[in-house]
């Protein structure tokens, strides 16, 4: 652990995202995940999509993680999160077990059932089918994960040791959470989430907080509390800020409908980023408004990213380390860098 015992254990995630090439996207999300365990951070999470690169650089995020696993030697590695429903449950189990050892043990697993509906047909199923497949492969991925064999007899190698008790599902709603909650898994909050219809204008942790109390009340006894918020926070120099912000308007405007669910056109910028639930700021704009994230004081892990600000590599890693040396002991966090060789 390098946080303080107070407070939540602070996470980077990335979605890869840059404006370039997949070869130097990945490079770059090395160098910001290396960054990250440079800081202090305790967790580094890479999120999964599927064909489009607009909407998400990674298809395989094992396979990434593996490579991180080579590169850093700490920082706990993370999917926030492998798609279920487009998976085969045992081959999951699989490739997960090899990545944990691989990585010395560092491996967690976020999942969830929902994704681009237009990906599903590829892998031979559809979005309406999506709860019973991730419910099917969840089930075989358990069984295996936990040391059990299949109906058939078959059970994993290499042993999964204890990587059952690094799972987490990715959830809205309190349905969803409850259920998480009752499996003994991690429950993992989203940076944003479309608002009620009859409370457009509530706050994120307005809309998360019940869905926490819904975890809570069905996690098992003796069972500690995962719960992962996501949010998304750019920290940048004063110097620097303008830019950015210049940068980050039309990218925002293009996609906050389908964020927020609601017409944002006479919203002004600040208000924009509000309702986008996005951080953008100095180091004492942002520490400012986590410090109102009620959310947060619930979690056991908050991952940072910089999605949906269309950031640079340069842009990411200052605000890595802005979180880690100015955010985080505004937030009463204290991560330990590392010393340079």
């Amino acid at each position: 652990m390098t946080n303080s015992s107070t407070g939540p254990r602070i996470g980077f995630f990335t979605r890869l995202l840059e404006d370039a090439p997949a070869e130097k996207r990945y490079r770059f999300a090395l160098e910001q995940i290396q960054a990250a365990e440079t800081c202090g951070f305790d967790s580094a999470w890479v999120a999964q999509h599927h064909f489009s690169a607009a909407e998400g650089g990674l298809p395989s995020p094992l396979v990434f993680l593996s490579h991180a696993a080579a590169r850093t030697s700490r920082i706990r590695l993370g999917t926030a999160i492998i798609t279920l429903p487009m998976e085969n449950g045992v081959r999951a189990a699989e490739d997960a077990a090899v990545t944990d050892v691989l990585s010395g043990r560092r491996l967690e697993i976020g999942l969830g059932s929902g994704g681009n509906p237009t990906s599903f047909p590829a892998f031979g199923t559809s979005f309406d089918e999506r709860r019973e497949m991730f419910a099917d492969n969840l089930a075989a991925l358990k069984t295996l994960l936990a040391g059990q064999s299949l109906d058939t007899g078959h059970a994993l190698y290499p042993e999964a040791t204890h990587l059952s008790e690094r799972l987490w599902q990715a959830t809205f709603s309190s349905g969803g959470a409850s259920a998480a909650g009752a499996a003994g898994d991690g429950l993992m909050l989203s940076r944003t989430q479309p608002r009620p219809q009859n409370s457009p204008g509530a706050s994120l942790d307005e809309v998360q907080l019940p869905v926490i109390d819904a975890y809570l009340s069905k996690l098992p006894n003796g069972v500690a509390p995962r719960i992962l918020a996501s949010r998304t926070a750019v920290v940048a120099d004063a110097a620097s800020l303008p830019e950015l912000r210049a940068l980050t308007e039309p990218a925002l405007r293009s996609e906050a409908d389908r964020l927020v669910g609601y017409d944002i056109s006479g919203l002004s910028f600040d208000e924009l980023l509000i309702a986008t639930d996005t951080f953008l700021g100095t180091p004492e704009q942002v520490s400012e408004r986590l410090s109102a994230d009620r959310v947060l004081s619930k979690a056991t892990d908050v991952s940072f990213q910089v999605h949906s600000v269309p950031a640079t590599n340069e842009t990411t890693l200052r605000s890595i380390e802005l979180l880690a040396t100015e955010v985080a002991p505004a937030l009463g966090l204290t991560l330990t860098m590392e010393q340079a060789a």
